[in-house]
């Protein structure tokens, strides 16, 4: 598998506070890779410095490097707006904007960057939406506001409006987190279909869904509260549950954490 995206001595701070200490990783190209572990271990802060969203956040901070194909996306030249373009994120909260129609919600970013033209925009709205597994059970109402959807659809609504500015990674903190069986399953079954395109990262408190969707887990933990959050051990999924190498991990797995 290449390498997609490549971490090397990534320290993350908010403030004065060291959230994630030298987390080093090499994330597969089109493929699924999960990041696990208990709450306040850092996965979600290590999951948004990989695309820039970490320095929204006053006073957030970051040592080391993210590089993107070879490129650090933190370098002095680099436009946190292009990075964020080039990696999608979806939130745990679906979060369509609710009067905007369905279409319109899909090709917002596309909007965003200027393009006027109809035929494009209906174009990419369909292909997004047919991507995202949702264009069946939404053709018939695009001109609907998209917070009428159920929750599982505006889930995948995201996913859609996230694909349509035809990111290379895609990101995913706790997308089925919200969400009842069905819809997961919905959600899981399109992480396996969008792999062939994307690169994903995706945080999950459910173990079962990591050992379902992704191809690559992360192990994340910390030694105690006020302690930054450290990798433990990243590997392919079948060997971190079935066969880790640290007991921290296995320990974790077996629900003997705490």
């Amino acid at each position: 598998m290449s390498t997609k995206l490549q971490l090397n001595d990534l320290d993350i701070y908010y403030g004065d506070f060291h959230a994630v200490q030298s987390v080093n990783m090499d994330i597969p190209a089109q493929a699924v890779t999960a990041f696990i572990g208990p709450s306040g271990c850092g996965k979600s802060t290590v999951l948004r410095t990989l695309n820039r969203m970490h320095e929204v956040i006053p006073n957030a901070s970051v040592d080391g490097e993210v590089l993107l194909d070879g490129h650090d996306i933190y370098a002095k030249n680099v436009d946190p707006v292009a990075v964020r373009n080039t990696i999608g994120m979806v939130f745990q909260k679906a979060n369509p904007f609710p009067t905007m129609s369905i279409e319109d919600n899909v090709v917002a970013g596309l909007k965003l960057s200027g393009e006027k033209n109809k035929k494009k925009l209906k174009e990419v709205a369909e292909r997004s939406l047919r991507g995202a597994n949702l264009w069946d059970e939404v053709k018939d109402r695009l001109d609907k506001p998209g917070g009428g959807l159920s929750g599982g659809q505006q889930q995948r609504l995201c996913i859609a409006r996230a694909i349509a500015v035809q990111p290379e990674v895609l990101l995913m903190d706790e997308p089925c987190s919200a969400l009842d069986p069905i819809s997961t399953l919905a959600v899981e079954d399109l992480i396996h279909e969008l792999k062939n395109e994307y690169t994903i990262v995706i945080v999950t408190h459910n173990m079962q869904q990591a050992a379902r969707v992704s191809d690559k887990t992360a192990f994340f933990s910390l030694e105690a509260t006020g302690k930054p959050g450290h990798l433990v051990e990243f590997n392919d999924t079948n060997t971190i549950f079935e066969n880790p190498e640290r007991k921290e991990t296995e320990d974790y797995i077996a629900g003997r954490f705490g």
